[in-house]
């Protein structure tokens, strides 16, 4: 096994857990924040060092790192999005980003890679180059065997001995969205803070979401369901919630808690990292109860 040193992701267990063998019900994962960004890749890149992280979901697993003292444990990206997507399927590569054509086990692009949005992405934010050239296929295997590759094998391997301890598996899968984002939703921009993803009910039972977004609400914040984000890979892999796995997304407003432009924290960073904290806490007290609750028929969207 890889020393942690060397893995590509950073799993913070709750010093009440560390050495038992019993693990926590609940995960935190925050797949796109990471910012290690190799040489070798800015070398390869049209893009400065600043402009390449325009779909970097910054400061994400700083918002939520108060997970493991709270008694859950985060699990985050070391790497960035830009590099390799941890929220696509392994082969969801786009053919026209390699130089040669692709093995005939790689299926057709789906609609994301074919935006340039694939597991190795084309482009960061919306119709930005990462390249003005092409790659070898050698270099897609290469990310996919040592970041994207591992990064899947811990996490489903945490869930399933999750399931196994405790007869189910949350998951809460933290990500932040542009604010420009927010006018897909009809409404005007800046009204909407936080977006929860269930998959309209497929991925999560909606007590797990309606008790998130309760929660967030009674802080002040606005939340919104499953739209624009109702959930990428990572929910649809791993939420079945009638098998006892739930996973939700968490979708965060980056104006309420940075710049956008400069890619700076602001005031309102240390308010929200409180709340989110204070939730993570709260979470925690509630999930012997929640977890009861979600252990008999789930309740659906049409409920």
């Amino acid at each position: 096994m890889k020393s942690p040193a060397t893995l590509p992701y950073i799993f913070s267990t709750p010093l009440a857990t560390k050495g038992s063998q019993t693990p926590a019900p609940l995960l935190i994962t925050s797949p796109h924040s990471g910012c290690d960004y190799p040489p070798e890749f800015l070398a390869a890149s049209r893009l400065d060092a600043h402009a390449i992280r325009q779909s970097e979901d910054m400061f994400v697993a700083e918002l939520f790192a108060g997970a493991p003292e709270a008694g859950i444990p985060l699990m985050a990206a070391r790497f960035p999005r830009a590099y390799v997507d941890l929220n696509r399927a392994a082969d969801e590569l786009e053919p026209t980003l390699f130089h040669e054509k692709l093995p005939d086990h790689i299926p057709k692009p789906s609609l994301r890679a074919k935006s340039g949005l694939g597991t190795v992405p084309r482009l960061v934010a919306e119709n930005t180059p990462i390249y003005d050239h092409k790659l070898s296929y050698a270099e897609a295997q290469h990310r996919i065997e040592t970041v994207y590759q591992p990064f899947h094998d811990a996490l489903g391997t945490a869930l399933r001995d999750a399931h196994q301890a405790h007869g189910l598996a949350l998951l809460l899968d933290a990500h932040s969205m542009p604010s420009q984002a927010i006018k897909k939703t009809g409404q005007a921009d800046g009204e909407i803070d936080f977006v929860l993803g269930n998959r309209h009910g497929r991925a999560c039972d909606e007590r797990l979401s309606d008790w998130v977004g309760a929660f967030l609400t009674a802080l002040g914040w606005r939340v919104a369901y499953n739209k624009p984000y109702a959930g990428g890979f990572i929910t649809e892999q791993y939420g079945a919630p009638a098998n006892g796995f739930h996973a939700l997304q968490i979708e965060i407003n980056r104006a309420i808690y940075m710049d956008e432009a400069s890619h700076q924290k602001h005031q309102g960073f240390v308010a929200l990292h409180a709340d989110i904290t204070a939730m993570m806490h709260a979470l925690w007290a509630a999930l012997p109860e929640l977890c009861e609750a979600l252990s008999g028929p789930q309740k659906s969207a049409a409920e």
